[in-house]
């Protein structure tokens, strides 16, 4: 165990793409290798980029990902981990895992790091492993993580969770602009992209945004969230959407903003490990009862809430 968090510590490729691929299958070595590594983490931007399918997220993910490792906004060259996940098949659990194929570019510089997750069923646009992953990178001391999200519907936004800075993406003449409204985008995202802008229909799209940014009343701690267009197939636009991803983070440090978001993903995180932990020791010491309330409640003896009660009690 020591040697693989010396070496994930180290910035180990290998040691970490193995790290990643047990946390994926929850080991508990791995979990407690994780766990040693929780004080060197803390330093990474962690930027979530979530969109509806087909506008872009890959392409412009590998972007932003190669403009990063140049050095963008006047920044040093930042060493990139690329966190992209795609669904699961319903029919056969499998994934395609197709972003490394349209992220290849970037696969050759050692710099880049690129998982890919499965979803393996999980609600939100993320894998259950995602958080885990983000950490193992962070540790292994990545500048810049970027997560890639299945594609946001209308509940998947558990990105808002685990990203300091939230990257919307949306495409002219789609209608996702009147779609973000419904999903709740406009509530998540920290920075709007219109990818695709070279399609007709963008400056439509953005003045559309605009207006529903309006009607959302005051921003926030002073931060109103950019509007910004790219094409991410040549580039165009991805310079000033890393300026902005900048001066974001730089606005959470600024505020105070950032530590407050830090403390309420700890908080959610801290109950959703104990809400786990704690059914699972009620199961191992009350599964005989469940059953046999289970059995009281279908054949009509007490309701439901009755035999919640009683379970408690």
């Amino acid at each position: 165990m020591a040697t693989l968090i010396e070496r994930v510590a180290a910035g180990d490729r290998r040691a970490l793409a193995v790290l990643i691929s047990r946390l994926e299958r929850e080991d508990p070595e791995a979990l407690e290798i994780l766990s040693q590594l929780h004080r060197r983490t803390g330093r990474a931007m962690v930027v979530g980029i979530t969109g509806a399918p087909g506008t872009g997220k890959s392409t412009l993910t590998a972007a932003l990902g190669a403009l990063l490792r140049k050095g963008a906004a006047g920044r040093d060259p930042q060493r990139v981990g690329i966190l992209a996940v795609d669904p699961t098949s319903p029919f056969t659990g499998g994934a395609i895992l197709g972003d490394r194929i349209r992220m290849r570019d970037l696969a050759g510089d050692e710099g880049v790091f690129i998982r890919s997750m499965a979803s393996r069923g999980a609600l939100g646009g993320l894998s259950r492993a995602t958080d885990s992953a983000v950490r193992a990178l962070d540790a292994a001391g990545f500048d810049a993580i970027l997560v890639e999200t299945v594609g946001v519907g209308q509940a998947e936004t558990d990105i808002s969770r685990q990203a300091q800075t939230v990257v919307v993406v949306v495409t002219p003449g789609l209608g996702d602009d009147i779609q973000a409204l419904k999903a709740g985008i406009l509530e998540i995202a920290d920075i709007l992209v219109i990818n695709k802008a070279d399609l007709p229909g963008a400056d439509s799209a953005a003045g559309s945004l605009r207006a529903m940014l309006d009607l959302g009343g005051g921003a926030e701690n002073d931060w109103r969230p950019p509007i910004l267009k790219t094409v991410g197939t040549t580039g165009e636009g991805v310079e000033r959407l890393a300026q902005e991803v900048f001066r974001h983070r730089e606005h959470l440090l600024r505020s105070g903003e950032g530590e407050r978001r830090e403390r309420e993903r700890a908080q959610a995180d801290l109950e959703r490990r104990l809400s786990g932990r704690l059914l699972a020791r009620w199961r191992a010491a009350a599964g005989r009862d469940v059953a046999e309330m289970a059995r009281k409640v279908v054949a009509r003896e007490c309701s439901p809430e009755e035999a919640v009660e009683k379970l408690l009690g």
